[in-house]
């Protein structure tokens, strides 16, 4: 244990700074640096760490009760595409006029986006109908994706 103004002296003779690190620790533990790299450093590595840093959208995915299979294909890519790049899928039925009738139409063509999709998404809410759209909310499923990244 030094006193403060040996630590400071110290400090000042090699052109440092005497910067408390731990206030909280009996006695308060203080260290010779530069405070302005220090500072430098810290932001550097933060800027880092947002960089790798990932958020994740809601991307969405319109489709009709209906749907040819060349359309259902290629709507399905997109939603492969985004598990891909970890965003998570809202899958919509819209329907239209009579199609309302058969809301089980809908309900098929979502179970087979989830068949078509298979392990690359997990189902985080299943089929509901709101009004005239029927959507479900697919997420990336953490297993299968970091198993293809690396």
């Amino acid at each position: 244990m030094v006193p403060i103004e040996e630590a400071q002296e110290a400090a000042r003779a090699q052109g440092l700074d005497l910067v408390e690190v731990a206030p909280n620790a009996r006695p308060p533990v203080c260290r010779i640096m530069d405070y302005g790299r220090y500072k430098y450093e810290q932001a550097k590595a933060e800027r880092e760490a947002r960089k790798k840093q990932h958020v994740t959208q809601m991307k969405e995915i319109k489709m009709r009760p209906n749907i040819e299979e060349h359309d259902f294909e290629f709507k399905t890519r997109h939603i492969k595409r985004f598990l891909d790049d970890r965003n998570k899928v809202k899958v919509t039925i819209m329907f239209r006029g009579r199609e309302m009738a058969h809301t089980e139409n809908g309900r098929e063509v979502l179970n087979d986006v989830v068949e078509e999709i298979g392990d690359l998404a997990i189902v985080e809410q299943r089929a509901r109908l709101e009004g005239r759209n029927m959507f479900m909310i697919l997420a990336p499923n953490t297993k299968s994706t970091s198993d293809t990244k690396n």
